[in-house]
Order: C-alpha cells, then sequence, then structure tokens
C-alpha cells in the first residue's frame, strides 16, 4: 500500500513528507490496533491497545494531522479497558479518502 495517490490535493503536508507521516500512522495501527469499527460513511473508530506514551503518540499525531489535513475531524478518548480510542470524521467532499484510510488502516492491522 505504499501509493500515496488517495492523498486529497487540499493535504498541505509537503510532498516529501507525506510517505514519512504515513509510515507513522501505519506503524501505530501495527502496533496497537485492536479494531476498527465504520460508524457510516464519514465517520471511523479505530481502538488502540494502550500503554506508556500511546495517547501522547496518538494526539501529537492527531494534531499534525489536523494541521495539514482540515477537513478531519480527530476526537481521542481513554476508555476503561486500557484502550485509547480515536474517532476520525470526515465532511462529505472526502469520503474517499477515508474509505482509503479504512482499508489502509485494517490492511496494517492485519500484519499485527
Amino acid at each position: 500500500m505504499n501509493d500515496l495517490g488517495w492523498v486529497p490535493s487540499s493535504c498541505t503536508l509537503p510532498t516529501r513528507d507525506r510517505p514519512l507521516r504515513v509510515a507513522e500512522w501505519d506503524a501505530l495501527f501495527a502496533e496497537r490496533l485492536t479494531s476498527l469499527t465504520r460508524l457510516g460513511p464519514l465517520g471511523l473508530r479505530l481502538d488502540l491497545a494502550a500503554g506508556p506514551g500511546v495517547e501522547d503518540r496518538v494526539r501529537d499525531l492527531v494534531e499534525r494531522e489536523g494541521g495539514c489535513c482540515s477537513f478531519f475531524t480527530f476526537t481521542t478518548t481513554i476508555t476503561g479497558d486500557a484502550l485509547v480510542r480515536l474517532d476520525i470524521s470526515v465532511d462529505r467532499a472526502h469520503e474517499s479518502v477515508l474509505d482509503a484510510l479504512a482499508a489502509r488502516t485494517a490492511a496494517t492491522g492485519e500484519q499485527r
């Protein structure tokens, strides 16, 4: 899944930095993803195994991603069952981006 053609032109992250950012997300999902739930066409819920530094890592990535891809809305919650829950939503114009992210996340998580 090295093709980044799904990244929309509205993303302001410099092209040269995109593979590095994707690799950060991929590593997080490969290490920590416990479940992925589609919350309708415009929403995605990811549950990540908590652990030392995981919440900070997620919040850092979310902050940086929101800075270059303002069409994403991220909500990070710590649940009572040792999970960091990440809800991601987009507007209708970016539904295909969420589709690609969901597919990539599922594929990365399955590699664990």
